[in-house]
């Protein structure tokens, strides 16, 4: 029996998610303790130049393609939502390294649990959505938009945290900085759940 060989673009959409599960796995484990910031932002920015490489792959193949299994432009907002997910994970784990922050921080640790919940949650809404299983996706997509709320109480707590705790203004600057970019990480996260929503109404 021949096994029926898996369309490109859901293949490679799979792929994404695994490597944003994993980048955000690592990012959760790294945050907690900040033992070895070189090889932390190293190891993010090539989970990041992987997610650039499926990004092309997607392009290339929509660009030879004639007959695609979802829209054309619903295929490449997925990829380029999927990829600012980790676009935004590797630009805050930069931040460590250029601002020389080494002390873990119980809100950054909390971000990052729900990054990496939200990881999760892309990845199964992605098998689902290989296997054409569309309105099943609506679980995950309603818990991605759950999780950035969690994110939006988490960033009013810690902005008024930072205010009322941290006196000296460039500490207060760059974990201003690390809060608002986990926090828009999070927006991104709900950005892909919008999305399948939206592939979800114009294919069901």
């Amino acid at each position: 029996m021949r096994i029926k060989k898996k369309d490109i673009f859901f293949e490679t959409l799979e792929n994404m998610a695994d490597s944003l599960v994993q980048a955000a796995d690592y990012f959760a484990e790294q945050v907690a303790s900040l033992k070895d910031i070189p090889q932390f932002t190293k190891t993010m920015k090539d989970y990041e130049n992987q997610c650039d490489t499926y990004t092309h792959t997607i392009i290339t193949e929509l660009n030879k393609t004639f007959i695609t299994p979802l829209e054309r432009d619903d295929i490449m907002q997925l990829t380029t939502k999927m990829d600012d997910v980790l676009d935004g994970l590797e630009a805050c784990a930069s931040r460590f390294d250029m601002y020389h922050l080494n002390e873990p921080d119980k809100y950054i640790n909390a971000f990052a649990e729900i990054l990496r919940e939200c990881a999760y949650e892309i990845q199964k809404a992605i098998q689902l959505l290989s296997q054409k299983k569309l309105l099943p996706i609506r679980e995950h997509s309603i818990r991605l938009n759950d999780l950035e709320n969690q994110g939006d109480d988490i960033m009013r707590k810690c902005i008024k945290e930072l205010f009322a705790t941290v006196t000296d203004p460039i500490e207060l600057i760059k974990r201003k900085e690390i809060y608002e970019r986990l926090e828009n990480t999070t927006d991104s996260c709900e950005d892909v759940a919008n999305m399948l929503e939206s592939i979800i109404m114009s294919n069901s």
